[in-house]
């Protein structure tokens, strides 16, 4: 019996896939983003869970994840590396036609070696610098890079050309994302001025459909939407306010659960758990539940986690441990050992939210999911 199991709701999957579609041109191809072991849901269960409702479009960060994604797809798919490619996947992401991004000369010229030996054409993705200031071809290096392109037409096939904006959830932002997404334009002109026709073009993230919709162009990557979460609770409720919705029309797909180890009594005045942040004021009865930070359940839920048993909710009192974790039940002599215990999700009446989870530990929606540990077994329901 595994200490934890997660479950992934296919019908979650098809409600937001729904929504977000609803949003979007049918012109528009949606990519989802499977970064993160797919933002900690699992690569090997969401790539057929999302191809059973029409995406066959994926986008990872790097050249492992690529491997994941094409040994779990079916049919016909496209992968898109967003990131970092090893050296010893080079040679295979050519062969079977992987598209990635490049942002340097010097990606683009070493890629294009190995693509002239095998006599196989690159699939690349121009990834524009617009102020993000991370990854991204600066404007001194277009010139150099529409040479590169014109005098290997045979090798190279400009699938895209795309940008990242530096914060589309926030209205903080909107200033420093508006001279981006001017800058995305000039480029784009620029580089079909000079004979260069990408087949897509994309910008749009999960938070930048929402806030900047007439920019979605052919492609938007749907990274943390699809998972049934908001980029942001500030998006959540512009959302919300713009469409005049009562509840949100996304559906969160996973849940975790755990169990119940063992059960004790604790006498009143002693401490429980490792140091003195827990005294029993009273006598108590405490369980055990075996998950903790070593398994993406974060040390700052200490003394204020919430879990779900026997629809009660009971407190996490004392200190997380790297394996385990104590809760109070007290108020119920019915808990028993081998119970479930809801770590997030929802039983009757209540339900532990990913943004609950981000509240008490000051973590984002992405850190508390992709933090979870990638051995515990994923299951589609």
């Amino acid at each position: 019996m595994p200490n934890s199991i997660i479950e992934i709701s296919q019908k979650a999957i098809k409600n937001n896939i729904t929504y977000i579609k609803s949003l979007l041109n049918d012109q528009t191809t949606m990519s989802c983003v499977l970064k993160g072991n797919a933002y900690g849901h699992g690569i090997s269960v969401m790539v057929p869970a999302l191809q059973k409702v029409g995406i066959h479009h994926f986008s990872v960060f790097n050249s492992l994840e690529a491997r994941q994604v094409f040994n779990n797809a079916k049919g016909e798919f496209t992968i898109m590396v967003m990131g970092d490619i090893s050296d010893e996947d080079a040679h295979w992401m050519i062969e079977n036609h992987i598209e990635f991004y490049t942002f340097n000369l010097q990606r683009i010229q070493n890629m294009l070696e190995i693509a002239k030996t095998k006599n196989t054409p690159l699939n690349i993705h121009l990834e524009i610098e617009t102020g993000m200031n991370r990854t991204g071809f600066n404007k001194s290096d277009w010139q150099e890079l529409i040479h590169i392109i014109k005098n290997n037409r045979k090798y190279i096939n400009v699938k895209g050309i795309c940008t990242h904006y530096a914060g589309a959830e926030s209205v903080s932002n909107y200033v420093r994302v508006k001279l981006q997404r001017n800058i995305f334009k000039k480029a784009i002109k620029y580089f079909k001025n000079e004979g260069i026709q990408p087949e897509r073009i994309h910008s749009s993230c999960s938070a930048a459909i929402l806030a900047f919709p007439e920019d979605n162009f052919d492609m938007v990557r749907i990274g943390i939407l699809h998972y049934g979460l908001w980029p942001s609770r500030e998006t959540f409720i512009s959302h919300m306010t713009k469409h005049n919705l009562e509840y949100s029309p996304l559906k969160p797909i996973l849940s975790w659960t755990s169990y119940i180890m063992d059960i004790k009594h604790v006498n009143k005045g002693e401490y429980i758990g490792y140091g003195n942040s827990y005294l029993a004021e009273n006598n108590m009865t405490i369980a055990s539940v075996p998950i903790g930070y070593g398994y993406g359940y974060s040390r700052s839920l200490s003394n204020q986690g919430r879990v779900i048993v026997n629809n009660n909710r009971f407190s996490v009192i004392g200190i997380v441990n790297m394996n385990m974790l104590l809760i109070d039940i007290t108020a119920d002599q019915n808990v028993a050992i081998n119970d479930n215990v809801i770590l997030i999700g929802k039983q009757g009446d209540h339900e532990i939210t990913v943004s609950s989870f981000g509240n008490m530990t000051d973590q984002l929606n992405y850190e508390v999911l992709s933090r979870i540990d990638k051995d515990i077994p994923r299951i589609l329901k």
